[in-house]
């Protein structure tokens, strides 16, 4: 049963389209902004508690794109990606070490020069991240928004809003259920939603809160 869930749950590609803004209505029309031609700030940065929507904006803008968590030196960033003029968008800076602070320093320049950009993100905005300051400085020097995280009535208002889109018919109580069980962030909810959908129509049973519970069992992390 593991499997099935696992094979239901889909893999969509972050796209701004399919983010949830809730009360960031302001950032993603400032993102957008930033992404026109015209645009003439090399940085947008990014700052917010974890799960608000940060790594799904980062993604959403197709760019090639760098976790200092999961590599805090960024040594997969090779100056090729910041001498075409293009994008970048880089994760988690507050998890950069010595060498990747350096790394994204350069790399600031190189884009600066070539008429590029940089979408940063980190989890305090930048003259509170324990940066080398010249980072911070130029971490800060451009338009900086704060992602806020989706309040519980929003987070249900959104996948109403999804439920209803794809014809679903849940209990009155099973949105407070899924919320109260799954994980939190929009894109697992909205993931075991489909995955819902799915299994409802392959086993040819009504979404009820047995069903919903039996889902939330056998998806892994719900």
């Amino acid at each position: 049963m593991r499997q099935l869930i696992l094979d239901l749950l889909p893999d969509a590609a972050p796209s701004l389209d399919n983010f949830v803004a809730g009360s960031n209505g302001e950032v993603l029309a400032g993102l957008r902004r930033w992404l026109l031609p015209a645009n003439e700030e090399t940085c947008l940065y990014l700052w917010g508690d974890g799960g608000a929507g940060k790594t799904h904006l980062l993604r959403a803008i197709a760019a090639p794109y760098f976790d200092a968590a999961s590599d805090p030196a960024l040594r997969t960033l090779a100056e090729d990606d910041t001498r075409s003029g293009g994008r970048l968008a880089v994760d988690n800076v507050e998890a950069l070490d010595a060498d990747g602070q350096i790394a994204l320093f350069n790399a600031f320049n190189r884009l600066r020069a070539s008429g590029g950009a940089l979408l940063a993100a980190g989890n305090e905005p930048p003259l509170r991240l324990a940066l080398r300051e010249d980072l911070r400085t130029r971490l800060g020097s451009g338009l900086v928004f704060r992602v806020h995280a989706l309040s519980d009535a929003e987070k249900i208002a959104a996948l109403a809003a999804q439920a209803a889109a794809r014809g679903l018919r849940l209990p009155p109580e099973g949105f407070p259920y899924l919320l109260a069980r799954a994980p939190r962030d929009m894109r697992s909810l909205a993931a075991i939603l489909v995955a819902l959908d799915r299994y409802s129509l392959e086993h040819q049973r009504p979404i009820t809160l047995p069903l919903l519970r039996e889902v939330l069992h056998n998806t892994p992390e719900a």
